[in-house]
């Protein structure tokens, strides 16, 4: 958690000029145009996102949200990028990722989308490009082939749909939401990932999650992997990083953090198990997501981000710290040998975990 078709000619021209803009007719007009192709995911769109996000990309820490306004967020901010695996309905749905619900009339066309952070299209586009490299950033480390598939659905998004600063992914429907208030939560490449990271471990151990050190290892988890994706993806589109990469969502969290650089968490902190436990899973979360850096570092992101994903095939929905933390040294000896599951051992070891 962070915890929206009369004459045959008109519709036709009203489709037309509509999608030339990037943004659906409504849905009379849409229905008469055809909205019933069948996905293919072949097709792909220009467009412009945020990489992650600009406090990350720009280095200015004094970057604010000036009430969702577009000046408040150079123009050097701004990356273009290639929206992949498009079903070619027009709309933002595909593969992986399907913008099902927003405030703004949804983005409709072949692109290109540039559009700014004042548009709640924008929001869209962020949030249907972001799941959809996550996805195929997981299918990159062989998940789908030499290891099982994680999640390789289709994800459904619901962008800004409610008015609170924080966005919440939950399995019945399966639905990721995004919420709108300070820094609009899907203008953080980072925040969309972390929920969409709950999403790939509901797909891997349904109703993960139902205890303290469960939740925990959650939202650690979603943390982790915004993180690892957001900078595998940033590197690949020859983005900067100019903050410190264990510093979360430094975007999102400017609305309501004073201290530079703006984190809303860290995956770098010195806490330990069980002294440092507060009852609360972000907090908690710290503990867990400081093992998992410190295996991404000795390890790198690859071996790393495989042994975590792979892992968690074996936990279960109420499970501890400790035994998922033997999970992943097993999975780590599995996958690599002893060597490599004694230092996934060890960085447990230093949090205390085991």
């Amino acid at each position: 958690m962070k915890s929206s078709f009369r004459m045959a000619l008109a519709a036709v021209l009203s489709v037309s000029m509509l999608a030339a803009c990037g943004q659906a007719p409504s849905r009379s007009l849409a229905a008469q145009g055809g909205n019933g192709k069948p996905a293919t995911g072949q097709h792909t769109a220009a467009a412009k996102a945020f990489l992650p996000n600009p406090v990350q990309t720009t280095g200015d820490e004094s970057l604010s949200d000036q009430k969702d306004a577009a000046a408040a967020v150079p123009a050097s901010a701004y990356y273009s990028v290639t929206l992949t695996n498009l079903d070619g309905s027009g709309y933002l749905s595909g593969d992986y990722a399907k913008v099902v619900s927003e405030t703004g009339t949804p983005v409709y066309g072949s692109g290109p989308f540039n559009f700014t952070r004042d548009q709640d299209q924008f929001e869209q586009v962020m949030a249907y490009y972001w799941v959809t490299e996550a996805q195929k950033y997981i299918q990159s480390l062989g998940f789908g082939t030499e290891l099982p598939a994680v999640h390789r659905e289709q994800q459904q998004l619901k962008v800004s749909q409610y008015g609170i600063d924080n966005s919440y992914q939950n399995d019945q429907p399966d639905i990721i939401r995004y919420g709108k208030g300070g820094v609009d939560d899907a203008e953080d490449g980072e925040v969309i990932v972390h929920e969409y990271g709950h999403a790939v471990q509901n797909a891997q151990v349904p109703g993960f999650g139902t205890s303290l050190e469960a939740g925990s290892i959650g939202e650690a988890f979603g943390d982790y992997l915004g993180l690892t994706v957001a900078d595998a993806v940033a590197r690949a589109n020859g983005a900067p990083v100019k903050t410190p990469l264990p510093c979360l969502m430094d975007w999102d969290s400017t609305a309501y953090t004073r201290t530079v650089p703006h984190c809303i968490r860290r995956t770098d902190t010195n806490k330990r198990y069980p002294q440092d436990v507060v009852g609360e899973v972000h907090a908690d979360g710290e503990i867990w997501s400081r093992a998992l850096w410190d295996i991404r570092v000795a390890l790198g992101a690859y071996r790393a981000d495989r042994i975590i994903i792979d892992a968690q095939f074996a936990f279960k929905p109420d499970t501890s710290f400790t035994a998922a933390a033997q999970a992943t040294v097993t999975t780590a000896q599995a996958l690599y040998g002893k060597s490599v599951a004694a230092t996934v051992k060890q960085a447990f070891a230093d949090r205390g975990i085991l």
